[in-house]
């Protein structure tokens, strides 16, 4: 009894298994968690030090490079960025992307000890060190908060009130707050005042110190109790700060601290990070989600929380969605879910008129079932529905259907040639269960490239692969299961009761395809050197493909990144920036506008790049109310942003699906000398200048900068009991400030910034007004008399290195909204650049899409002849043969030629997605080769003559062949009007409606010539 006997003849199991898919898909479907894209793992992390006072040199020397040559140690380590300005040394470590979520934990530590062995080495003046090993956090929900007369401060503490309430909701991973301003306790000390009673700004800033610091007093025991020793007169208050006692040098009195100084609480002038929202400064709020969850019900339950909350929300702020994952998502998986409905109605119609009522009905309830399969599959594997897994499940429908149509197909004609549906049935499950399998295992094998990839956007499209092998895997079992007995319920047995074949077999399908099959066996060689001529054709014309990576996303939102002169200070960058905002803001069809001066925005996509600290930089945010319209004001703005606005430059980017480089091209140089660095850049620049298809030409080492050098004379200050120290103190406090402690209020600890009253703070060109006390003589005296004026001199604001050594990188783009894409670009641009003659010691190596490309496309590469071997095998299993599989194997590339005339005629670029849709191509095509090969061999065990098993074989395969490819073809149609999967559709489309043509005609005449099959002489 073979399984299509057994689910005939057992009922009530059959009607079981039904059920169990029904409901159990259905409930599986609604419990299913919902994400924009798949749970993808960054293998980033940031380390932020700060060393006040040291050039961008000594930061390399004396910070970056022993912190680099640490941790490059760590065998897990891919590569190390780094970036050293004044002060501040970044970090960016990126591990190899075979470490997974399980692992990196695990990592991060490792790579802490290592950071807290080399501390004690690290120069005194390292002040600060940050590990951010969660860099790669996405915070799906980004709010940001407003409110007209409200400062920073007060947006900032009802921030904290929602964080505490918001990380209590379900579901919810972290909530972080960005654009806050430090609040600081300013004591603005005259040294007029100081020199009148001869005291040193240095006694007042040790007490302030001194008197807040916390210090353990001692404990003391009375009566067999031990009572902790703790003295009064930690400052808590303005006033109480103010009040603080200080002893006079000459005259022995007491005075306070207000008699000499003014203290008050305000915010930093220089701030690192400020955002705005629609031109008004706010506070950003980000909302992360912990793993597995559903985006679209916790969504749900903050805005719960939301509306709870009102009561704590004062009057006049204003809470804005920057950006809604939940709300995305809805709408993309609608959008899905209405795309996967429509290819199932149209390959059920298709099935209906192409098979009749009944057959169609099996067919399509079979498909149904096995989809709902699928969801129960996806939800015990924790695959949730996304971007990724809806649309493998779109890709799948037409090959779901495959095993399907075979049975049905066998079942139809068994029933004309008399039999019952149970024996019709145990006959064709029994003929074709073993190839049926062998061909869903290589179809599914296909796929396994994109599975097994290491590389990140290997993990970020892997989903596809394991929903593709649920599906095809359990359409095989449904096959043989489901569709015999849906098969005897519906489908009656033909009244005649001997049919010959050829009978079967006489609709005007199969007349014409027979008089074309019988044309191409007979002249074998004419159709075998017509297919080799195409191929050719269709390689010469794939040069003239375009080529990209990801495409654009959906979401109607695009970055404008403002880079202001380098040096220039963060409240110019401010200014422009708001200037630049307000423009933006009128302009028709904008939602709003969003900026964040200083650095990027928090992570708000997978996809998304925040930039690194730099004052000089501003990224503005447009949403606007389409797509169509955002292409629209991107072309305005191209036009008309650099003439508006003549000092910044501008650079444009619209929001991509997939992993995005910094800039689609760069050229990276390395080498040890800054000028011969920047020298070589300026040739690389002036080449990508004569380009007119190069966008937002630029290095990443900025202009140099001018810095004030006071000439310290080391003797004369000698005499004076001045040292380096000193003077860089008193310079310190007269043109930034100097922190001396810390002023605790509650939970809040605000730093004590000690400087000149705004009368005494003197721009530099004043100098020599400045005062500096004089341990030997016990008064001030001019700064002047320590110094032998003051030079002008250029240094380099940014020393950037990868992998230890420094590197400058020339960056461009393709230009976003032209035909062009930045492969064509980068083609065009790189025999030129590489071309320009390197110094000894210089190197050239390329980044940006080529190289994310390269990584993606060689990790997946890596497995393929792996899964083209377990593919071959499996056919070579099959027929016992090699010869069998070579026929079925060399029809494989010629599918290129339908890829190419699909691409061509579309003008889809052949990305990333269509690679994969190449790959799933193949496995379709060896599929139907499969089972056409396996009733070649089915005539021939039958007795019949060659030529006739051949021409037969093919006749009958014509119907299941074409449904299948059709079926496949017309269910993606949903498919090709989305900017993701577009060009996959297409790919897969026109490669499989020519292939189907290579199945049922270049097989035959393969095997014609590998066997010498000659036709019958009458």
């Amino acid at each position: 009894m073979n399984i299509a006997e057994y689910s005939i003849k057992h009922k009530v199991i059959s009607w079981l298994f039904f059920t169990i898919l029904t409901l159990g898909g259905i409930s599986a479907f609604n419990g299913l968690g919902r994400l924009e894209d798949p749970a993808f793992t960054l293998k980033d992390a940031l380390i932020v030090s700060t060393y006040p006072g040291a050039t961008p040199q000594e930061v390399e020397e004396e910070l970056t490079y022993p912190l680099e040559r640490e941790i490059r140690q760590l065998p897990y380590i891919d590569n190390i960025t780094s970036i050293s300005s004044n002060g501040m040394s970044q970090l960016k470590v990126s591990m190899k992307s075979i470490y997974g979520p399980e692992i990196l934990p695990q990592i991060w530590d490792e790579m802490r000890r290592k950071i807290n062995d080399v501390k004690p080495t690290l120069p005194s003046g390292v002040s600060s060190m940050q590990i951010l090993d969660d860099f790669g956090d996405v915070f799906g929900i980004m709010i940001m908060i407003t409110g007209d007369g409200f400062d920073p401060v007060e947006l900032k503490r009802y921030a904290d009130q929602l964080r505490r309430e918001l990380e209590l909701v379900d579901g919810v991973g972290k909530v972080s707050i960005a654009g806050d301003q430090q609040e600081q306790l300013f004591v603005e000390v005259s040294l007029e005042r100081l020199a009148s009673l001869n005291l040193d700004i240095s006694a007042i800033t040790g007490l302030l110190s001194q008197q807040n610091s916390v210090q353990q007093s001692g404990q003391v025991m009375v009566n067999g109790q031990t009572l902790v020793i703790r003295p009064s007169g930690t400052m808590s208050s303005v006033e109480e700060v103010e009040n603080l006692i200080i002893h006079g040098r000459d005259t022995g009195n007491l005075i306070r601290l207000k008699d000499v100084a003014r203290v008050f609480r305000g915010i930093a002038e220089r701030p690192s990070n400020v955002v705005t929202f629609n031109g008004s400064q706010a506070i950003s709020l980000g909302i992360s989600f912990i793993p597995g969850v559903n985006v679209v019900e916790i969504g749900a339950h903050i805005e719960k929380e939301f509306e709870t909350l009102q009561s704590i929300k004062p009057a006049g702020v204003a809470l804005n969605y920057f950006y809604n994952q939940a709300a995305e998502v809805d709408q993309s998986v609608h959008d899905f879910v209405i795309s996967l409905a429509e290819a199932v109605v149209i390959v059920i119609v298709v099935l209906l008129f192409a098979m009749g009522l009944r057959s169609g009905i099996i067919i399509g309830t079979v498909l149904l079932l096995t989809v709902f399969g699928t969801f129960m599959l996806m939800s015990y594997s924790g695959i949730e529905l996304h971007r990724i897994s809806l649309g493998a499940l779109i890709i799948a429908l037409g090959m779901l259907v495959d095993n399907a149509i075979v049975v049905v197909e066998g079942i139809l004609v068994g029933l004309k040639k008399g039999r019952s549906t149970l024996q019709a049935s145990v006959d064709i499950v029994k003929q074709t269960q073993w190839p049926l399998l062998g061909a869903t295992v290589i179809a599914i094998a296909a796929f396994a490239p994109i599975g097994l990839s290491e590389d990140a956007t290997g993990e970020f499209m892997g989903s596809l692969f394991w929903v593709l092998c649920y599906s095809l895997f359990l359409s095989w079992i449904t096959a043989l299961t489901l569709t015999p007995f849906l098969a005897n319920l519906l489908l009656k047995q033909e009244l005649t009761s001997e049919v010959q074949d050829e009978d079967v077999y006489q609709g005007a399908l199969f007349v014409a395809f027979g008089g074309m099959l019988k044309f191409a066996l007979r002249f074998r060689w004419l159709t075998i050197a017509s297919m080799f001529a195409l191929l050719v054709l269709a390689v010469i014309g794939f040069g003239n493909v375009k080529q990209s990576f990801f495409p654009p996303s959906n979401t109607p939102m695009f970055h404008v990144d403002m880079w202001m002169p380098q040096g220039t200070d963060i409240q110019q960058t401010i200014e422009k920036n708001s200037e630049v905002e307000a423009y933006l803001g009128k302009l028709d069809h904008v939602e709003f506008v969003a900026t964040s001066v200083g650095r990027g925005m928090q992570r708000f996509m997978l996809t998304y790049q925040p930039e690194q600290s730099y004052a000089a930089f501003s990224q503005l945010t447009v949403r606007a109310d389409s797509r169509e319209n955002m292409f629209a004001m991107l072309d305005d703005l191209e036009n008309k942003l650099n003439k508006q606005f003549s000092q910044p430059t501008f650079r444009l980017r619209v929001m991509e699906f997939g992993p995005t480089p910094a800039s689609k091209i760069e050229a990276r140089i390395s080498g040890s000398d800054p000028d011969v660095l920047r020298g070589i850049a300026r040739q690389i620049e002036d080449v990508f200048y004569a380009d007119a298809g190069a966008r937002n030409i630029r290095h990443d080492w900025r202009e140099r900068t001018k810095e004030l050098v006071p000439q310290f004379n080391e003797s004369k200050a000698r005499r004076l009991g001045i040292s380096k120290q000193d003077l860089s103190d008193t310079l310190q406090m007269a043109f930034g400030g100097s922190t001396i402690g810390i002023l605790r209020d509650g939970t809040h600890m605000l730093p004590v910034l000690a400087r000149l009253p705004e009368q005494e703070r003197v721009d530099f060109a004043s100098v020599e007004n400045l005062r500096i006390w004089s341990p030997s003589l016990q008064t001030y005296i001019p700064v002047e008399q320590v110094i032998d004026g003051v030079a002008l001199e250029w240094n380099e604001p940014l020393i950037l290195r990868r992998d230890r050594k420094r590197t400058l990188t020339v960056m461009a783009d393709h230009d976003v909204l032209g035909d062009e894409t930045a492969a064509t670009l980068f083609a065009r641009l790189r025999p030129k650049v590489e071309a320009l003659p390197l110094p000894e010691g210089y190197e050239l190596t390329w980044g940006g899409e080529y190289e994310s490309t390269n990584d993606a496309q060689g990790a997946m590469f890596k497995s393929l002849p792996l899964g083209a071997l377990v593919m071959f095998i499996i056919t070579v299993f099959l027929f016992n043969s090699v010869r069998q599989p070579l026929v079925i194997w060399l029809t494989v590339p010629f599918a290129i030629i339908g890829v190419s005339v699909g691409l061509l005629s579309t003008g889809m670029p052949f990305s990333f997605t269509a690679l994969l849709g190449l790959l799933s191509l193949s496995g379709m095509i060896l599929k139907n080769g499969i089972v056409l090969m396996d009733q070649i061999n089915i005539e021939l065990d039958s007795g019949k003559d060659a030529y006739q098993a051949v021409f037969e074989s093919a006749i009958s395969r014509v119907r299941p062949v074409s449904m299948a490819a059709m079926t496949t073809i017309l269910g993606m149609i949903p498919l090709m009007f989305d900017a993701f999967f577009g060009s996959m559709a297409i790919t897969i489309m026109a490669g499989l409606g020519f292939a189907t043509i290579l199945t049922l005609v270049l097989v035959p005449v393969l095997f014609a010539l590998f066997y010498k099959v000659k036709p019958v002489t009458n």
